[in-house]
């Protein structure tokens, strides 16, 4: 007998079907594959880093060639704002970088008045290319004050600018080079950015010129990013907020979106490393500057009056039946407003038939009219529906400033946190004052509910919870029938122009 696992036993062969074969083939070709140099491939997943990775590099490669570093020579006699009034987040700064920045503007100006003849480009931000004949986009604040501006290019070329123009409510400024052929950037319609896109910033931080930094698109349309009190109200805040990092320097600087296109001009940060960024959008800056460029001025129409969303204020819990529209906080001394129907706490709806939510709609709807064409304005005022008219008016380049003599502080004895007088002739003297009636502001405490909101030295009250007080004894009366926790409606005057605000306990 044969043993069966003898090799000289029969074998059969059977014949595979070809189904059978093809998965056969498939698996030992899989096989091979997994131990080729094929292995090494980049999957799908790294080869689209790689090509997002690449995108990067042709956008700053585009981009950068168009972005300019902007050194400023101030006057001797130069004097920037306090950085408490020029910037609402400088008291967010580290302690240590605002005694750093005290102290490289205190050498500054040494450098300034003992340069003797010779300048001291003493100032830096950024621009953009806007024109191939020369013009230049930037901010503002970068050459507020600036005796003599150089302008250089990524190759190393350098120019003497002059201004051709400044808006101080939009924070934009064209200069001008004599120069041709430059490589203009290109503009994107901001109005069509998304939350959510990639943001590239380019710009100067700190000196360290064509620094690129990324991010996103964190959020559109901000609009309080600067307080009323600050003159806020009064500033065109339509934001594009980003949380690509963004330095001192980078100021004036382009935003550009993924193809290249610049979305917005650097402008505000919100303290340093807090990935929290602001740009003027590309429309505004393109709308301002074409009329710069055009004119050397930006004529802008307004109403004189300060809003705030309604949503957002502590006015809506003091309103019944109203669940959106913009509450009228401000009203301008000898605005267009002032000389209307329009007053203090009514809620603006719609214009013109079309509502109004955001700061920004109601700008918009303005900006679109003809001088000495009318609007009309839906509004409710103390739970009834009506309509006002108001003709808007080209507005003043510069806010008319109460002037203010100082005098002897006095010590704070309410829950509001002032102490008041009435109005007199001498103290509408000492403070400039047209008001005649309601009691004068003498000392606020900073951290009190009125100090909070901006109510400041000099201020007249002359309502609280729709009360007129012109004595001590009616404001001592009407404090005492008020509920502090759920909110107090101060009316009052601050540098001609009439404001209320909602008043609240800290500790709510």
């Amino acid at each position: 007998m044969t043993p069966r696992n003898s090799l000289q036993s029969p074998v059969k062969l059977t014949a595979m079907k070809p189904s059978h074969t093809s998965a056969l083939l498939l698996a030992l070709t899989a096989a091979l594959a997994a131990q080729s140099p094929a292995a090494d491939r980049p999957s799908s997943a790294l080869d689209l880093a790689r090509q997002l990775n690449q995108a990067f590099i042709e956008v700053t490669d585009k981009v950068s060639p168009s972005v300019v570093v902007i050194r400023v020579a101030h006057q001797p006699d130069y004097q920037p704002p306090d950085e408490e009034q020029q910037n609402p987040f400088w008291e967010r700064l580290p302690r240590e970088f605002r005694e750093q920045l005290d102290e490289q503007f205190k050498r500054r100006q040494r450098q300034r008045r003992n340069r003797g003849g010779e300048p001291v480009f003493d100032g830096q931000g950024s621009g953009v290319i806007l024109r191939e004949d020369g013009y230049i986009l930037t901010n503002r604040h970068v050459v507020d004050g600036a005796e003599k501006i150089k302008v250089r290019l990524k190759d190393g070329k350098e120019y003497d600018a002059e201004i051709r123009g400044v808006d101080a409510l939009s924070d934009i400024a064209v200069l001008k080079v004599n120069a041709k052929g430059l490589p203009a950037a290109k503009l994107a319609d901001s109005d069509t950015t998304r939350v959510g896109e990639f943001a590239i910033a380019i710009g100067a931080p700190f000196d360290l010129d064509y620094s690129v930094t990324f991010g996103h698109v964190s959020a559109k349309g901000r609009s309080r990013i600067i307080p009323n009190f600050a003159g806020g109200n009064r500033m065109d805040q339509d934001f594009i907020q980003t949380d690509a990092n963004i330095n001192p320097g980078n100021s004036g600087g382009p935003l550009v979106n993924i193809n290249g296109e610049v979305m917005g001009i650097n402008t505000l940060i919100r303290g340093l490393s807090t990935g929290i960024g602001f740009a003027i959008p590309s429309s505004l800056a393109k709308r301002v500057s074409d009329q710069l460029i055009a004119e050397g001025k930006y004529a802008r129409l307004w109403l004189g009056i300060g809003v705030d969303p309604l949503a957002e204020s502590d006015f809506k819990n003091l309103v019944k039946g109203v669940t959106g529209g913009l509450v009228v906080g401000t009203i301008e001394r000898d605005g267009p407003a002032a000389k209307s129907d329009l007053k203090l706490a009514d809620i603006i709806t719609s214009v013109d038939g079309r509502p109004v939510k955001a700061v920004q709609d109601l700008r918009n709807e303005v900006r679109s009219k003809k001088p000495g064409q009318p609007v009309t304005l839906d509004v409710v005022r103390n739970g009834k529906k009506l309509q006002v008219k108001v003709t808007p008016a080209e507005m003043p380049e510069e806010p008319v400033l109460a002037r203010r003599a100082p005098s002897e502080p006095e010590p704070v004895t309410n829950a509001l946190g002032v102490t008041v007088r009435p109005v007199s002739a001498e103290l509408a003297e000492q403070f400039s004052l047209k008001q005649t009636q309601g009691l004068v502001v003498m000392q606020v405490d900073p951290n009190s509910p009125a100090g909070t909101k901006g109510i400041k030295r000099g201020d007249v009250i002359t309502e609280i919870d729709h009360k007129p007080v012109k004595s001590l004894k009616e404001f001592r009366d009407v404090l005492k029938a008020a509920d502090l926790k759920k909110g107090i409606v101060v009316n009052f005057v601050s540098s001609g122009s009439s404001k209320f605000e909602v008043l609240k306990d800290p500790a709510q």
